[in-house]
């Protein structure tokens, strides 16, 4: 075997697949898709073809032209890659697997009626980066290997379908498209089941194969953009005010970095369950409930997620060891447009809590130095369980700090032509840094780029964010280390960012008395923005401020965004002298776990097992 990718049983010298036809049948009574995937290959290829499975009942597979069965093998499954599938091909160019995927497929979350907002009906959506596409369909699931697909999803009929794809049609089913299926035409064809087709007519890497499907309602926000969530005004009415500058950010992108080549930019806000701030999928952007935050500071994560479009989606990084490509690229093209629709101080406070992030990784890694580095290696490692800050900010660091070498307007100029170099492809750092060197001459003589690449740590010419507001903030927590609280009218104009980057930079040693007088003046315990409420959690954890565990407790049952409930529950669970927060975090996470999405469970797990 010649791997490519330390995730994937994706072999070098194997066609990779250009097409993938998928059918899925949706069974809510069992938590399972009855589905088939044609993959179709660039030449016909004979010998063994390697693919990524996990939790996939293969029925089996055949040849589409003939209907003949043809040989294929599962391994038993390894704890990170999951099943290795491998199909014996004789001079074929497609090939047709039958099966059917797991209820504890570790992409999908499916969600019972009393798990939804309206509580009436199932909801079912997928999260596939960074190695999830496999739970779902048999693919080469590695980024270095993109591919177009096109598929039918058959659905009960009072729900209704998105996908990181263009909307086809709704109909009703066809006899014979179910027949092959494990479910068999007569459930394909059943009363009361519409069909609803996509296609993806760009290659994308298999982690941006994405859909949900529930009780669904939209608002229209601008001349190429939808809102979607559940159906319930509120939230549809909350997310279209907190989103209404989309179109502003999307010809800001495109003036930076060149035309927007997927059409439209939809959004799914999806429920709390959703393990990430947002998820780049192609036209139809996933987004936690908890950007929701009333004062459109949650069109930041809208900022990122957009400039994925050029920066992951467009140019992906090859393996998830080169991770920062897709994060740092996108962490500085998303506060270059904050800087230009939300203004200058804006993106300042983005780059300092930003940065306050960064200096925290170095100190939970500290154990774990290969993680600080840009390009890591990953051999036996599982992304989710890397999954950190660092390439997002040191990987910001990096590219600001060739900007301040070279300027702005060069940089600009370099970004674009990088973009239109490698759109639609899959590259490492050492592509990237060839790159850099051939059109920014000289810059390997003023910039330690091995250093910046390949080194742990933080480099001692990246650089903390100067303005007079963020100076300000960062001085009066200092001040509160000497017994100041901040007065009324010196935070009456703070929003959520100011107040988290204060709390940020207190110390982790205040008195629970302080915690308490904090929180009587300002009700932080209740702020409606999560990222203020977590930070000021985290310090009534480290005080032993109990009085507020009640508040731990309900935000760790409220939200499975790992964002928060990763930090909140080592928070509960790491260092000395924590018996009772550890029976806290056991007995919440005991009755919280059905909640999350599978990616949480399993990482909430290991931060347990480690610590208690």
């Amino acid at each position: 075997m010649a791997p490519i990718d330390p995730h994937s049983f994706t072999d070098s010298t194997h066609p990779l697949a250009t097409h993938i036809s998928l059918s899925l049948f949706f069974d809510f009574s069992s938590s399972t898709i009855h589905a088939s995937a044609l993959l179709t290959l660039p030449t016909p290829h004979s010998g063994p073809l390697s693919l990524d499975a996990r939790g996939l009942t293969i029925h089996s597979v055949v040849d589409p032209q003939s209907a003949a069965q043809l040989p294929f093998s599962l391994s038993s499954p390894d704890p990170i890659k999951g099943c290795h599938l491998t199909v014996t091909l004789a001079n074929h160019s497609s090939v047709l697997i039958l099966y059917t995927t797991a209820p504890t497929s570790s992409a999908l979350q499916w969600l019972s009626p009393p798990q939804t907002f309206n509580k009436t009906l199932p909801f079912v959506y997928t999260q596939c980066q960074a190695i999830h596409a496999r739970s779902v369909f048999p693919c080469q699931d590695t980024p270095a290997a993109r591919v177009c697909y096109s598929a039918r999803l058959n659905v009960p009929h009072q729900l209704s379908a998105v996908m990181s794809a263009r909307h086809v049609d709704r109909r009703e089913p066809i006899a014979g498209e179910g027949s092959a299926l494990a479910c068999g035409d007569a459930m394909w064809c059943s009363e009361g089941r519409m069909v609803e087709e996509f296609v993806m007519e760009q290659p994308i890497p298999p982690y941006l194969f994405a859909f949900a499907v529930g009780e669904l309602g939209f608002r229209e926000v601008g001349p190429r953009t939808r809102v979607y969530s559940e159906a319930v005004p509120a939230v549809l009415e909350s997310a279209a005010k907190e989103f209404a500058s989309t179109e502003d950010m999307i010809r800001q992108g495109e003036a930076l970095f060149g035309p927007y080549e997927w059409e439209r930019f939809d959004m799914l806000v999806l429920p709390p369950s959703f393990p990430y701030g947002g998820m780049e999928n192609p036209r139809m952007t996933f987004l936690t409930p908890t950007v929701l935050k009333g004062d459109s500071s949650g069109a930041q994560v809208v900022a990122h997620e957009l400039a994925h479009s050029w920066t992951g989606n467009l140019i992906t990084n090859k393996t998830n060891e080169h991770f920062w490509l897709n994060e740092g690229f996108t962490t500085y093209a998303e506060r270059r447009i904050v800087e230009v629709v939300q203004g200058e101080d804006r993106a300042a406070l983005n780059i300092g809590i930003g940065w306050r992030g960064l200096n925290k990784e170095m100190e939970r890694f500290k154990d774990n130095l290969e993680v600080t580095k840009l390009k890591t290696n990953q051999e036996g490692v599982d992304p989710d369980d890397v999954y950190s800050e660092v390439p997002y900010e040191k990987g910001f660091q990096f590219l600001w700090r060739i900007e301040r070498q070279v300027g702005r307007p060069a940089f600009d100029e370099f970004t674009k032509k990088y973009i239109a170099t490698f759109k639609f492809k899959s590259i490492d750092t050492d592509t990237f840094l060839e790159f850099l060197k051939a059109n920014l001459p000289g810059i390997e003589k003023e910039i330690d780029l091995i250093l910046w690449t390949e080194g742990t740590g933080i480099p001692p010419d990246a650089y903390e964010p100067v303005s007079s507001i963020y100076t300000k903030i960062i001085s009066m927590a200092n001040e509160f280390k000497l017994g100041r609280m901040p007065m009324e009218d010196e935070v009456a104009d703070w929003g959520g960012m100011e107040w988290e980057l204060y709390l940020e930079n207190l110390p982790k040693s205040i008195e629970a008395s302080q915690i308490l007088e904090l929180n009587s003046r300002y009700n932080l315990s209740e702020s409606k923005d999560y990222e203020v409420k977590v930070a000021f959690l985290l310090l009534a954890i480290a005080s032993k401020c109990k009085d507020h565990y009640a508040e731990v407790e309900k935000t760790l049952k409220a939200v499975g965004r790992k964002k928060y409930l990763v930090p909140l529950y080592t928070a509960l669970v790491e260092g000395a002298g924590k018996e009772e927060e550890k029976i806290l975090a056991k007995r919440v996470f005991a009755e919280a776990r059905e909640t999350y999405h599978p990616i949480a469970q399993s990482v909430i797990e290991t931060i347990l097992s480690k610590h208690i």
